[in-house]
C-alpha cells in the first residue's frame, strides 16, 4: 500500500505535467550561500519557513503576504528562509518565493517535492538559492534522474542542495554525496509522525563527515530547539511554531536569542 510519501510523489508528478513549473521569466538575484550563512552565524542558526498548510496540522496561517513575513523573519534574526512551493498538499506557491526574494537579502530555500530537473530550473528562475531534495524519493525511484544527477543539475544553476534524510541508512549515504547540507527530518513523511529523537539517534551513531546538519520538523518550544542543538544539529528549521505566532519577528527573536543565552 502506498504511504503518504508515495502520495506526495504521485501528485508532484501530476503538478509537473500540468506545467506549474514552467516559469516564463527569471528573477535576477545574486548567489547567496545558505551554507556560508550557517557557517558565519554566531549562534546556532535558525532557518524559518513560510508555509500556509501542513498535511498533519491543517491550515497554519491564513491570508498572509510572503514579503511581509520574510521581512519579519529577517528582522528577527533568521539565517535563511525556506519557502514551500508545493501547491497540492501545502498550498505553497512559486509566487510566494518570488515575493520573499524581492523583500529580503537572506538565502532562500525552495522546499518542494522535487522529482524533475524542470523544478530545479524553476527554482533558479524564481530566485531560490538552494533546493530541498528528499533521499527517500530517489530510493523509491520516483525521480526522473539519480540523486547524483539532480545535485549536479542544481549546482550547474548555482543552487545549493539540502539533502533530506530520515534514517541512518539515508544519512550515511547523504554525507557521501556532493550535497551542500544534510537534513534530518524528524517527521516520517510516510506516516507524518514526529519524533525529535530521530536527530538524536542518527547523530549519536553516525559521523556527519564535515557536512552541516539541519534538523527539520517538530520544533515547537525553546526546549525542543535546545535539545536538537545539544544533539549536534548545526542549524534548526522551524516552520509551524513561527507561522502560527501573532508576532513573527518576536517569535523568531525568541528562538534565536534563546540560543545566544545558552551559548554565552
Amino acid at each position: 500500500m502506498p504511504d503518504f510519501l508515495d502520495v506526495l510523489a504521485r501528485d508532484a508528478k501530476e503538478t509537473i505535467r500540468s506545467g506549474y513549473y514552467q516559469v516564463p521569466t527569471q528573477t535576477r538575484t545574486a548567489p547567496i550561500s545558505l551554507k556560508k550563512a550557517i557557517l558565519k552565524s554566531k549562534t546556532v542558526p535558525v532557518i524559518t519557513e513560510i508555509k500556509a498548510v501542513s498535511p498533519s496540522a491543517g491550515v497554519i496561517r491564513k491570508n498572509f503576504e510572503a514579503a511581509e513575513l520574510a521581512r519579519a523573519m529577517e528582522k528577527g534574526g533568521a539565517v535563511g528562509i525556506s519557502v514551500l512551493t508545493e501547491p497540492t498538499h501545502f498550498h505553497g506557491s512559486l509566487h510566494s518565493l518570488v515575493e520573499a526574494r524581492k523583500a529580503v537579502k537572506l538565502p532562500i530555500l525552495m522546499k518542494d517535492i522535487i522529482l524533475s530537473p524542470v523544478q530545479v530550473e524553476a527554482a533558479s528562475k524564481v530566485g531560490a538559492n538552494a533546493v530541498l531534495l528528499i533521499q527517500a524519493l530517489f530510493n523509491r525511484k520516483h525521480s526522473e534522474c539519480s540523486i547524483k544527477e539532480m545535485i549536479a543539475e542544481a549546482h550547474s544553476r548555482n543552487l545549493e542542495v539540502l539533502l533530506e534524510t530520515h534514517n541512518e541508512d539515508e544519512f550515511r549515504f547523504a554525507v557521501e554525496t556532493d550535497a551542500d547540507l544534510v537534513g534530518i527530518n524528524n517527521r516520517d513523511l510516510g506516516t507524518l509522525k514526529v519524533d525529535l529523537n530521530v536527530t538524536k539517534q542518527i547523530l549519536e551513531n553516525n559521523n556527519a563527515k564535515e557536512k552541516f546538519v539541519v534538523s527539520e520538523s517538530g520544533v515547537n518550544t525553546l526546549a525542543d530547539l535546545r535539545f536538537l542543538h545539544a544533539c549536534g544539529a548545526n542549524a534548526i528549521l522551524i516552520g509551524s511554531a513561527i507561522m502560527q505566532a501573532g508576532n513573527v519577528e518576536e517569535k523568531v527573536k525568541e528562538f534565536v536569542q534563546s540560543l545566544c543565552a545558552q551559548l554565552e
